[in-house]
């Protein structure tokens, strides 16, 4: 037993021996040459090319003209005719009925001056002629105020026409998605532009008014 491990060790040792013997014989291995840096390469996490960054949408705006109405009946020169011709007619209407309630009040006077000196019958005959000239006033102003009333309509639709349609072709020129009146306008988010169109609409209605002349 003892001699197998004798002749087990002394093989190891000579196989060792020649295995550096070997190695010392062998020319030695060319060092590696060291990593030259590339242009085409970049370091890890690094880019040359800045990666393409998505522009963020604008939000889109929505143009809404405002007017305002009181100044276009005011300030065009339709509104102007219109408001003129609407006092003349109140005016003139105004004088018939003052001349009638002259001619009312001065019956009323006479006919209590003229009492005393009447009959009964006199009397009644009177205070009913009188009730009647009071009831044919009273239509009278009533169909003075209607005749009022009914061109102040007229006028007052013509006029909106007009404008209607002078704001149709100022919204084209301009390129707003509607024209408002202010008083209608409860509410514009934050997305929508509201321009006063007020005074450019008096220039389109002179305008269109001027070419009907």
């Amino acid at each position: 037993m003892r001699k197998l491990i004798c002749s087990t060790v002394c093989f190891g040792l000579i196989f060792c021996t020649a295995l550096m013997a070997r190695a010392a014989d062998e020319p030695p291995a060319p060092a590696a040459e060291p990593s030259r840096p590339s242009l085409l390469q970049t370091s890890p996490g690094l880019s040359l090319l800045q990666p393409a960054q998505t522009p963020l949408p604008q939000a889109a705006v929505t143009r809404i003209g405002v007017v305002d109405l009181a100044k276009v009946s005011a300030e065009s020169g339709m509104g102007k005719n219109a408001q003129t011709q609407v006092k003349s007619q109140q005016t003139k209407l105004q004088k018939q009925v003052d001349t009638r309630k002259r001619q009312l009040d001065k019956f009323r006077s006479d006919t209590e001056r003229q009492l005393p000196g009447l009959s009964p019958q006199q009397r009644e005959a009177k205070q009913k002629e009188f009730q009647k000239k009071v009831e044919e006033f009273q239509k009278f102003g009533m169909k003075a105020e209607k005749e009022l009333m009914e061109q102040q309509q007229k006028l007052t639709q013509e006029l909106f026409e007009a404008v209607g349609k002078a704001a149709g072709q100022l919204g084209k020129d301009t390129g707003v998605a509607a024209i408002v009146i202010n008083r209608e306008l409860l509410f514009a988010g934050p997305g929508t532009e509201l321009v006063d169109m007020t005074a450019e609409l008096v220039q389109q209605l002179d305008t269109q008014t001027e070419k009907k002349k």
